[in-house]
C-alpha cells in the first residue's frame, strides 16, 4: 500500500486516523433487479454481502432445509457416529415420504454414503428420513428435528426452525436466506472432502427409478463455475436455490427463493452468477507484515507498536472504476494498554464503499511489549498528566 497519510484524532475512549489510499473508487453501480421474491448473494472470500432481498424473512424453504440434515450428518462422520459404509434401516414413516424420493423401502438397509448421494443428487425425502431417524436422540425425525433447530442456533441462524428434516410444507418449518447462506458457507469451509458430492451430476441407486438419476441443480455442467448445492421447490414457497460457484481465486454463495417456475429459477441463478463476477474486483489494500500506522501503548517497555497486516487485506470493489481516494480510519480503544503480544488484534482498518457495506479488516501488533517497570509508569503519567495541562491551558484561548 502506497502513498498513506495519516492523521490523529485522539479520543479519551478511541483513536482514529484518516487515511487516502491511492485505490480506485468505483462508480455508482445500478442496483441489481432480481425476480426473487427474496434473494441473498455473498463473496466468500472477502466476507462481502453482495445483495440481500427480504434476506431475514423466515420463509418456508422446502427441500434447501435438507442442507441442515446434511450438515448435521456431516458432522456425525467427522466424529465418528456414523460410517460411510454404515448400513442403516428404513421405517415405515421414511418409506411413507412422497415427492422426490429414492424408491425406498422398509426391507432396505442402505449404505450411509448412498443416502447422502440420494439427498443431495436425487433430494430424496426418504433418505433424509433414515438420516434423521439414525441421529436422532429418541430415533424419531421430530426429535432430530428439535436438534436442528437447536444446532442452528448455536451456528447462528436466528431465523430458522424446523419441525422435520426434509422440508415437507409444515406449520412453523422455516428459514431466512441468510441463515441459509450461512449454512452453505458452514458446509463449504467445514467440510472440504464431502463438498464435491454436490458437484456430481447424476446417481443411480441399485438400478431403481432410472428416469430419476439426474441433479437438481440447474447450473452444473454449464462452464460457469456452479459446483453445488441445493434446490427447493414447493407451492407455498415456489422454486428457490442455495448455490455456489468459483471463478478463478473468488467464490460466491447465493440463495433465491420465491420463483413461480423452474425455468425462472435456472435463468436468475445464472444471472445472479454473471453480475457477482463482473460486477466487482478484488483489491489487496495491504501486504501481509506491512504497517500501516502506529499507535501507543500505555505502561508498557515501549511506548508504541506498529498497526500490520497480518494477511493480505483484500477487499471488494465495484468492477467500474474512477480515479480517486478511497477513505477509510483504523479504530482501536487507545492508548492500548500493555502487556500486548506480537500479533495480536489490537484496532481495525475500516474502508468506505459505495453501493456496499463497509469493510472492516484486522491489524495487528507488530511485535510483544511487556508491562513496564517503575520508569515507564511514571513517565507514562507525566506524559498524560501534561496532555491533559495542554489541553485545559488551549481551552482559555
Amino acid at each position: 500500500m502506497s502513498a498513506v497519510t495519516a492523521r490523529h484524532r485522539q479520543t479519551t475512549a478511541t483513536a482514529l486516523l484518516a487515511f487516502g489510499l491511492l485505490l480506485l473508487l468505483a462508480l455508482p453501480l445500478a442496483a441489481f433487479e432480481t425476480r426473487a421474491k427474496a434473494a441473498y448473494v455473498y463473496d466468500l472470500g472477502t466476507g462481502t454481502v453482495l445483495l440481500e432481498k427480504n434476506a431475514d424473512e423466515p420463509l418456508p424453504p422446502a427441500s434447501m432445509s435438507k442442507l441442515m440434515t446434511l450438515y448435521m450428518a456431516f458432522e456425525a462422520l467427522e466424529d465418528g457416529r456414523l460410517q460411510l459404509d454404515e448400513k442403516l434401516p428404513v421405517s415405515r414413516h421414511a418409506m411413507s415420504y412422497k415427492g422426490s424420493t429414492m424408491f425406498l423401502n422398509t426391507t432396505d438397509r442402505v449404505r450411509v454414503e448412498d443416502l447422502l448421494r440420494g439427498i443431495i443428487v436425487l433430494s430424496g425425502n426418504d433418505a433424509t428420513v433414515v438420516i434423521a431417524e439414525a441421529l436422532s436422540p429418541d430415533g424419531t425425525e421430530a426429535g432430530f428435528a428439535r436438534m436442528m433447530t437447536e444446532r442452528a442456533r448455536e451456528m447462528g441462524m436466528t431465523n430458522s426452525h424446523f419441525t422435520n428434516s426434509n422440508g415437507w410444507p409444515q406449520a412453523g418449518h422455516r428459514m431466512s436466506l441468510r441463515d441459509l447462506g450461512t449454512l452453505a458457507k458452514r458446509i463449504i469451509l467445514d467440510f472440504p472432502t464431502f463438498y464435491p458430492m454436490f458437484a456430481e451430476t447424476e446417481f443411480r441407486f441399485d438400478g431403481r427409478a432410472p428416469k430419476n438419476i439426474h441433479n437438481r441443480n440447474p447450473l452444473l455442467g454449464l462452464g460457469i463455475g456452479a459446483d453445488g448445492l441445493k434446490t427447493g421447490h414447493t407451492q407455498e414457497a415456489g422454486y428457490g436455490l442455495v448455490g455456489s460457484a468459483r471463478q478463478g481465486n473468488r467464490r460466491i454463495i447465493f440463495v433465491i427463493s420465491g420463483l413461480d417456475t423452474k425455468e425462472a429459477r435456472a435463468e436468475e441463478a445464472e444471472r445472479i452468477i454473471n453480475w457477482a463476477f463482473r460486477q466487482f474486483v478484488e483489491k489487496t489494500v495491504a501486504d501481509r507484515d506491512e504497517a500501516i500506522a502506529t499507535a501507543d501503548v500505555w505502561m508498557g517497555d515501549t511506548g508504541q507498536i506498529n498497526l500490520i497486516a497480518p494477511e493480505d487485506l483484500t477487499i471488494l470493489l465495484p468492477a467500474r472504476k474512477l480515479k480517486d481516494g478511497l477513505k477509510g480510519i483504523i479504530e482501536y480503544r487507545g492508548p492500548i494498554e500493555a502487556p500486548v503480544s506480537k500479533g495480536q488484534q489490537v484496532a481495525e482498518l475500516v474502508i468506505a464503499r459505495k453501493d456496499l457495506p463497509e469493510a472492516r479488516l484486522p491489524l495487528v501488533s507488530d511485535r510483544d511489549v511487556a508491562r513496564g517497570g517503575i520508569g515507564p509508569r511514571l513517565r507514562t503519567a507525566a506524559n498524560v498528566l501534561m496532555g491533559r495541562l495542554v489541553e485545559k491551558a488551549k481551552s482559555l484561548f
